[in-house]
């Protein structure tokens, strides 16, 4: 492993914690190792309430981030249905709530295939896209209006995977951009009864699976460990 040429690293991203505290983390823990500063960056940002594979690129291999991010991902995790909230996920608090004593496993699996043929999704608000220059969820949790454009995406695969009312497990496979949280929001319309993202697990990136990733401490173990760091630091 030569983190300071360059390296692609597979990080189980921990729950609750941002991408950017990912890059930070390990960033500052190169930096203290070997005294120098090192480019690192991630190639696909994961919500703070989503957990599993998030790849960081340290080095040259920085360079590469952007054709990282444009590979289809997988993801798995579970649909709260009967409740809605600004955010789409469970960031924010609850806006509204419908009952659900009618939606049936019919219901659920006819919304599941609208899901699976949707060729545009508008994001959520609260997302990290650039409006006018400011950040849509800025925007939006100071009470501003924010519109934004629907997106053209692709949804290779929908599958529901378990129904445990009001939580519905599910498994996706789609393009770049697709907000998973919207697709959440989307699946609750589709039923009539409303609905928000309740667990998040990215799975795969194109060719990278979460079976391989690391955790962080396993990563910051390594650095602190790794012989060629250790030569770094005393050039």
């Amino acid at each position: 492993m030569n983190l300071v040429e360059g390296e692609v690293l597979l990080v189980n991203k921990p729950l609750r914690w941002t991408s950017f505290d990912v890059v930070n983390k390990i960033r500052y823990s190169l930096k203290k190792k070997t005294g120098k500063k090192y480019k690192v960056g991630h190639a696909g940002t994961l919500d703070p309430l989503a957990t599993g594979l998030l790849i960081i690129c340290t080095g040259n291999f920085t360079k590469q981030a952007e054709t990282f991010q444009g590979f289809d991902k997988v993801y798995t995790g579970k649909i709260l249905i009967g409740k809605t909230t600004p955010s789409y996920d469970l960031e924010t608090a609850f806006d509204s709530e419908q009952p659900i004593e009618n939606v049936s496993t019919e219901n659920i699996l006819t919304a599941a295939q609208e899901i699976q043929q949707q060729t545009e999704q508008l994001p959520p608000i609260f997302s990290a896209i650039k409006k006018d220059g400011k950040t849509a969820y800025s925007e939006a949790r100071k009470g501003n209006e924010v519109k934004l454009e629907p997106r053209v995406i692709k949804i290779h695969s929908f599958k529901i995977t378990d129904i445990n009312l009001p939580y519905i497990s599910f498994e996706v496979k789609c393009s770049k951009g697709t907000y998973i949280r919207s697709i959440a929001h989307d699946f609750g319309k589709a039923l009539g009864c409303g609905a928000c993202l309740a667990e998040l697990c990215r799975t795969e990136v194109g060719e990278w699976n979460l079976n391989n990733a690391k955790t962080l401490e396993e990563i910051l173990k390594e650095i602190e460990e790794t012989n060629y760091v250790k030569n770094a630091a005393q050039q």
